[in-house]
């Protein structure tokens, strides 16, 4: 069976895969990633850690720690946790960077954790942006990160893949920021949600991986879990002037020593040439399989500008400099545009300019690094002399910390990854997302603005593809689980059911709610009805999107505590499957059984008791009702290790035992 490059590099990371398998979008896999980053959440994975038994990291030199988002603090409290998380390192024995020394995905690059055909995952949404460097990235939750220091494994369901074609050529002045702004804001009905997206086609030849990387970054806005760019000449070429820039600084502010040759341990020739005689193994094969194929027209792209307040609503610069909108604050900063490329964008158009009255401009570059170049460019001091306000290299504004914040009633311009609603301070405030040079030329004018008048029309498709490969392997069933699990369906017939519906908010922070306490609100928001109608053993069935919203865990548990068995959904949130895995309850996509339901109930309640028994077959990968079969996600043996130990946290135990 062929496989997609998503596939090729999760099989390569994979664990206690039979011989002769090839692994699958839908299977659930146990992993070994070659590397783990936290950054100032890794004060919150400490006590997970503990917590579990653990004493001692597997393989310290997996675990990476970067304190990057919350630098500007210098209060006694965030200092001391600082200090912990120091010390940590140095009791553990893993790679540490202090604060000062960079945003913690750029970290990742610059040094080599995330390298091309790695697996490399991080307790954050944008560890996407490692693809831009061909690495598979894809967010974990803390959990996890704790399961791995103390293991070195976790497990991971792999995604359905997309494939993005990028056609033709950018135009001068368009950016990879454009880019994703466009591909968001055009392909804006969830097309890609919850997919590894691989992108490919004649266009990647002149994107710099500066522009990849905030592509792949930005992966995490149009709802993918991955973003990945194949390895080619501009990635090689990339990753020797990088180890050519190491030579010459020398191994200086290395934390994991070298191997005694004075070469870097990840980036250094030896190795880079060894990957460029072994690039046809990061291809993916001629005849993989992708869910979705999209195409978009580079030509086709001018310069774009997301919001306010939402990624996935976009309008070119041409349409809205017209409206004059008028901001207060402009920002260049965070992990997806802060690179030598973005200051030097910027700095090319304020060159010899003054920031407007009334107007803010704060920078920051993603690294001590990049801004050491952009000094030694001249880029900076342009920046500086056209009024900008200076910050440390971290993540400050973009998430709401630090100075230049948001105030009540005021619009801002930002070249970051999120504009939430008072994400970036206020949520009175309007927040735009543009390239750094739309970003540069606002704050130049007061108003939203760039040097661009010609109109384009975004030439994009989309198609999506029934997979004809198919694999008749049985799943193999560990002890104690069961091969076939049977219960009444309960449907659910709603999509993007989320969170607060699942479970209310108000009751996320009770300390002392337990598990009857969930179990007795469960579903509240979505049908107060739904307490009665469900039964223990039941099996909810519900449409795409499940679990939507907010991480809180108790949307998992409540249904669990609740005694419903499984829920079966045309897809769930990646968040909600992975909370629920976690915590020992079961989870699986199959939407022909829901398309099936729907067209037996049309009706429009919220909760419907079927009358109908279905019986899930682990071992077949179906379930069975009205005497038709319906394939299902595998559940393959680190799932069902899970569901038996009743979750991560238990089966990590069992593991350090």
């Amino acid at each position: 069976m062929s496989q997609n490059l998503v596939e090729k590099i999760a099989q390569k990371f994979a664990l206690d895969v039979p011989d002769n398998h090839k692994v699958k979008s839908g299977e659930f896999i146990t992993i070994s990633p070659a590397y783990v980053m936290t950054h100032d959440n890794t004060g919150a994975v400490i006590p997970k850690f503990k917590s579990i038994g653990a004493t001692k990291f597997a393989n310290p030199r997996q675990v990476v720690f970067t304190l990057d988002h919350n630098i500007q603090d210098k209060s006694e409290k965030n200092l001391a946790k600082y200090q912990k998380i120091e010390n940590f390192a140095k009791e553990m024995g893993n790679d540490f960077y202090p604060a000062g020394r960079g945003i913690g995905h750029q970290i990742m690059v610059e040094e080599g954790y995330a390298f091309p055909g790695a697996m490399v995952v991080a307790s954050d949404s944008h560890s996407n942006m490692y693809g831009g460097i061909g690495a598979l990235g894809t967010p974990i939750v803390r959990t996890d990160a704790a399961a791995i220091w103390a293991t070195g494994k976790t497990w991971q369901q792999i995604p359905p893949v997309a494939k993005v074609t990028l056609k033709g050529n950018l135009q001068k002045g368009v950016t990879g920021k454009d880019v994703i702004i466009a591909l968001c804001g055009y392909f804006n009905n969830d097309e890609v949600l919850n997919c590894a997206i691989e992108f490919a086609g004649d266009g990647l030849a002149n994107l710099s991986i500066d522009q990849r990387l905030t592509i792949a970054n930005m992966t995490t806005e149009w709802g993918a879990l991955v973003g990945l760019f194949p390895t080619d000449k501009v990635t090689i070429d990339w990753l020797y002037k990088r180890a050519e820039f190491i030579e010459r600084r020398g191994l200086q502010g290395v934390p994991s020593d070298a191997d005694g040759a004075g070469k870097h341990p990840r980036l250094n020739k030896e190795r880079i040439a060894k990957l460029e005689e072994n690039l046809a193994a990061l291809q993916p094969d001629a005849d993989a399989f992708y869910a979705k194929e999209l195409t978009i027209d580079l030509s086709s792209i001018e310069p774009y500008v997301a919001g306010p307040n939402g990624v996935k609503v976009a309008a070119p610069v041409s349409k809205l400099k017209e409206e004059k909108i008028k901001i207060n604050k402009a920002y260049l900063v965070s992990c997806v545009n802060s690179r030598v490329e973005d200051i030097a964008d910027a700095a090319a158009v304020v060159k010899g300019k003054k920031i407007a009255d009334g107007v803010k401009f704060y920078i920051a570059a993603a690294s001590n690094e990049v801004q050491a170049e952009s000094e030694k460019r001249g880029d900076w001091q342009a920046l500086i002399d056209a009024g900008a306000i200076p910050l440390p290299p971290g993540c400050g504004p973009c998430i709401g910390l630090g100075t230049g914040l948001l105030e009540d009633g005021e619009i801002g311009i930002s070249a970051t990854n999120r504009n939430f609603k008072g994400r970036m301070g206020s949520p009175d405030a309007l927040a735009y997302l543009a390239s750094p040079a739309v970003v540069a030329a606002s704050a130049i004018s007061g108003y939203i603005d760039f040097d661009w008048n010609e109109k384009k029309s975004i030439i994009g498709e989309i198609a999506e593809n029934k997979n004809a490969q198919t694999s008749n392997a049985k799943v193999e069933i560990i002890d104690g689980f069961p091969t076939k699990l049977s219960g009444e369906l309960i449907f659910c017939n709603r999509d993007n059911i989320n969170t607060d519906g699942i479970y209310p908010g108000k009751y996320t922070y009770i300390d002392d709610f337990t598990p009857e306490d969930q179990a007795k609100v469960v579903m509240e928001n979505y049908d107060p009805e739904f307490k009665e109608i469900v039964k223990e053993g039941d099996v909810l069935v519900s449409g795409f999107n499940f679990g939507t919203g907010s991480s809180r865990e108790q949307a998992a548990t409540a249904l669990k505590y609740r005694g419903v068995k499984a829920v079966i959904a045309g897809s769930f949130s990646a968040t909600y499957m992975r909370n629920a895995i976690n915590n020992g309850f079961l989870t699986i996509a199959s939407p022909e059984s829901v398309k099936a339901l729907r067209d037996k109930f049309d009706g429009d309640d919220l909760t419907i008791r079927a009358g109908i028994s279905a019986e899930i077959d682990f071992k077949n990968s179906v379930i069975k009702f009205d005497e038709e079969e319906y394939p299902i996600s595998p559940v393959g043996k680190i799932a069902q290790e899970l569901i038996l130990t009743e979750g991560l946290e238990n089966w990590v135990k069992e593991q350090l035992k």
